[in-house]
């Protein structure tokens, strides 16, 4: 059920249909197409039948690149604006100013020849960039000025002053870009995503080196003018401001050529403190953003039937419908939407948000408004998550960030992850701890007599058939009408399908037509099972997933969940962080649980107990005892 009715607070039945742009192509683009077709779609479609487009992940990389196109235009009028506070001088201010269009336009150029996009990397890189492209026009701006002022004419000026100075510039352009080029070669995950933003920003910055070595010294033995003497009020106030500057400047120069071991000391202190704050501050990875949705992902107890769970999500659709922010909701439970999370007893809720010009709270205000209205819902838990901007991997979880136990023994597997998700909710900062573990659903156990069924000529494919008549359903036939066809399906009423005890009334129908019931052929046993298995790997696993709580940072909750897990996962277990979490340790360029995997992949290689392992640099030892040996000593496997 969805709310498709824009804000009409009507529960509607609803078919939501999703897009997903192919590898290479632009989201903007494969947007615009599809909100293209809707028109024709809505003439082709019965009247009774509304089409509505609910989720735009357009809208927000527009908003996105809007505000950093502003931020740039912004940057250029500032970088301007002080050009001129400082030279005070129109032609002055031109002439580095041109070297801003000029820089950017062969940007854009390069832009399009390496197949790059005008996104919100390469937009902040050309931001950053504004600033670097002036500097090296000022430098040589300044030295022209210089030699204009000493009475050389401007084409004289021009020459002599960009002799002077071309290898300074050189060298800063050089030494700028070099500085983006580690950022070049990151790997990983943020490694591509940054790729574009080194490859532009360093492009920027060489061609304004360009820039600034041959437009400006032709704009100045063009263009410039420089005044001597009769200067107007603005230039004479100012520079009684920068000649005090000047005079300061001159002292604390002094003072520290003065106090050179001193200088010094404070230099390494400085030195020092910048690495003790790299440690403590605390580490994240990508910021949360406010993109005006969040989901709300729901779990019964194992073995609820839809029914119920159908029941119990209605109750959370409607705390959340009820809420001032809510514009509109997409609501569905179990189905392929939600087998990935777990199985049936599991549902999920899309909230679409009002603009954020429209309501008072951000996503994550929303999400701490609402997660105290769930404590007290019976039978249901809840879990709210605000979308990452970008998903990197991992697994579709109740939660953000994931941690995944792999193990070739199911039971210590399962046994370590109860234990482990227990002593994980001591550690502060997280929020909705889960776990997709599901081995206690109930299950019905039919064992067939297959020596008294023989006798009565019934065999297992009969009984299988019933079985698959009862709760298929089966499709026995189709009425054909004037313009449709309508399929025929044999079930179970409702009430005997929910109810065990109606499995006794199942017959059978044996070669002579005679039906025999199945009491007389099985016996039904009903205990608990696993509702899913999931792999990892091709190794059993379990899946933990987690949020931080305000105020608390991804580094430190990931530093504490592993000190824990070292300390509680036996040696056949072996422990990796998924999806963010996991990018975040790549960035980070650390290998927590790497000895905990190891672990799990000797067990699973030789079947026997661990001693110990330790990583030291780059080598890692392992001691195993025990190992399993075939005849003649030789070990099984290596």
């Amino acid at each position: 059920y969805g709310d498709l009715a824009g804000g009409s607070k009507d529960l509607e039945r609803a078919v939501f249909l999703s897009v997903f742009k192919q590898p290479g192509t632009n989201v903007v683009e494969v947007c615009d197409a599809v909100k293209a077709m809707i028109p024709n779609l809505r003439e082709q479609i019965p009247p009774g039948i509304s089409l509505e487009l609910r989720s735009d992940r357009s809208v927000t990389i527009r908003e996105s690149v809007a505000d950093v196109k502003f931020t740039l235009l912004l940057t250029i009028a500032l970088v301007v604006l002080v050009i001129f506070l400082f030279l005070r001088n129109l032609s002055a201010t031109i002439i580095p100013s041109l070297a801003l269009p000029a820089s950017i336009l062969a940007t854009f150029a390069v832009m399009y020849v390496l197949n790059f996009s005008l996104d919100n990397l390469s937009l902040m890189a050309l931001t950053l960039a504004v600033g670097f492209v002036v500097d090296d026009a000022i430098v040589m701006l300044e030295n022209i000025v210089r030699h204009m002022e000493m009475g050389k004419p401007p084409m004289q000026a021009a020459f002599e002053g960009s002799k002077e100075v071309a290898f300074t510039i050189v060298s800063m352009t050089i030494s700028l870009a070099a500085v983006f080029i580690p950022v070049l070669f990151m790997g990983g995950i943020l490694g591509r995503l940054f790729r574009e933003f080194a490859v532009t920003i360093c492009v920027a910055i060489l061609i304004s080196g360009v820039v600034s070595v041959t437009l400006t010294p032709m704009l100045c033995s063009r263009f410039l003018r420089v005044k001597h003497g009769g200067h107007g009020f603005l230039y004479r106030l100012t520079e009684k401001f920068f000649d005090g500057m000047l005079k300061v400047y001159d002292v604390t120069l002094q003072v520290v050529l003065k106090q050179r071991a001193l200088t010094m000391l404070v230099g390494l202190a400085v030195i020092v403190g910048t690495g003790y704050m790299f440690v403590i501050v605390p580490k994240g990875f990508i910021p949360d953003q406010d993109t005006d949705q969040l989901t709300v992902t729901t779990e019964a107890a194992q073995g609820t039937s839809f029914d119920q769970m159908s029941q119990l999500q209605a109750k959370v659709a409607e705390i959340v419908r009820k809420n001032e922010n809510v514009d509109a909701m997409v609501s569905s439970v179990g189905g392929s939407g939600s087998a990935t999370l777990g199985g049936p007893n599991f549902g999920q809720i899309v909230v679409h948000l009002k603009p954020r010009s429209e309501r008072k709270m951000l996503v994550t205000q929303v999400i701490d408004q609402l997660r105290p209205q769930f404590d007290d819902l019976p039978g249901m838990r809840v879990y709210l998550q605000n979308p990452p901007t970008i998903r990197i991997g991992g697994q579709v979880s109740k939660s953000l960030y994931q941690m995944t136990l792999v193990s070739p023994n199911k039971a210590d597997l399962y046994k370590t992850a109860e234990e482990l998700k227990k002593a994980l909710e001591d550690v502060p900062g997280l929020d909705d701890l889960s776990s997709d573990l599901a081995i206690s659903s109930p299950q019905i156990n039919v064992t067939i007599d297959r020596d008294r069924a023989a006798s009565v000529n019934v065999n297992a494919n009969s009984i299988e058939n019933a079985f698959y008549d009862a709760y298929g359903p089966r499709w026995v036939s189709t009425i054909f009408a004037a313009t449709n066809q309508y399929k025929v399906l044999l079930e179970l009423k409702p009430e005997f399908q929910r109810d065990p005890r109606a499995l006794s009334m199942l017959y059978f129908k044996a070669q002579n037509n005679q039906l025999i019931p199945l009491d007389s052929l099985a016996t039904v046993k009903q205990e608990v099972g696993p509702q899913s298995i999931s792999h990892f790997g091709q190794l059993p696993a379990v899946t933990l997933s987690f949020n931080l709580k305000p105020g608390y940072s991804l580094g430190d909750v990931v530093q504490n969940v592993q000190n824990v897990a070292k300390d509680l996962l036996p040696p056949s277990v072996g422990v990796n962080f998924q999806g963010a979490a996991k990018a975040f340790e790549a960035v980070l360029e650390t290998e927590p649980g790497s000895v905990d995997a190891l672990r799990g992949l000797a067990a699973m290689a030789i079947n026997g107990p661990w001693m110990r392992g330790e990583v030291e640099g780059t080598q890692v030892k392992v001691a195993v005892a025990e190992l399993p040996l075939l005849p003649g000593g030789c070990p099984r496997r290596h």
